[in-house]
Order: structure tokens, then C-alpha cells, then sequence
């Protein structure tokens, strides 16, 4: 069993900057593809980025040349670095780790455990 605990989360003004956290615990998941996903009230869960064991990344069009995934293996734990923010990002931002390979990395599908979530919030 693998627990995932977000953190970074905030009010931040449009143009500025956040780093979300996901650490792991219960077992390691350095093996283990990541993703972040965020979900908005009443909308589907929305892919945002995934990082391999191997940490190449992909990243939604939304997103792409303003954030940024990354991993520490050591520590067990994903960052999402979002720079740029837009009032469009402010939802709950989730973590979550991949175990089903026959799934796309994009799809909610292809991850088992996940995060409590984190909100974040971009004032204009």
C-alpha cells in the first residue's frame, strides 16, 4: 500500500509561481511512473504531467512551458513547479502513482493510489 501526501498549495497571484510536493510513503515508488492530475468542482479529473522511473516527462497542452515535473528518488517524492499561473489553474491538484501500464499515462485509469489533493488558487 502507497501513501501520497500533497503540499505547496496556495493563493498566488496571476504571473507568479508554486512548487507542489508529493511525498510517498509505505513502500518506495522510485519504479513507479507518476502523475499529477487536478480536478475542478463538478468537471472530470484533467491529466497535467507524468514522469517515468526513468523521469522523462509529458506534459498536457495546458500546461506545457510552465510547468514542470521532477522527482527525487531519494526522498521519494514528485515536485510539480508551476510557473506562469493563470486564473484557469486554481483547482485541487492531486498526485498519483501509475501501476496500470496498459492505460495512457493521461488517463486516471492507469494510477491506483492517489494523493488527498492540494488547492491551488490564482487570483487575477
Amino acid at each position: 500500500q502507497v501513501q501520497l501526501v500533497e503540499s505547496g498549495g496556495g493563493l498566488v497571484q496571476a504571473g507568479g509561481s508554486l512548487r507542489l510536493s508529493c511525498a510517498a510513503s509505505g513502500r518506495t515508488c522510485s519504479s513507479n511512473a507518476m502523475g499529477w492530475f487536478r480536478q475542478a468542482p463538478g468537471k472530470e479529473r484533467e491529466f497535467v504531467a507524468h514522469i517515468s522511473w526513468s523521469s522523462s516527462t509529458y506534459y498536457s497542452d495546458s500546461v506545457k512551458g510552465r510547468f514542470t515535473i521532477s522527482r527525487d528518488n531519494a526522498k521519494n517524492t514528485v515536485y510539480l513547479q508551476m510557473n506562469n499561473l493563470k486564473p484557469e489553474d486554481t483547482t485541487v491538484y492531486y498526485c498519483a502513482v501509475r501501476t496500470r501500464l496498459h492505460y495512457a499515462v493521461f488517463s486516471t485509469a492507469a494510477y491506483e493510489y492517489w494523493g488527498q489533493g492540494t488547492q491551488v488558487t490564482v487570483s487575477s
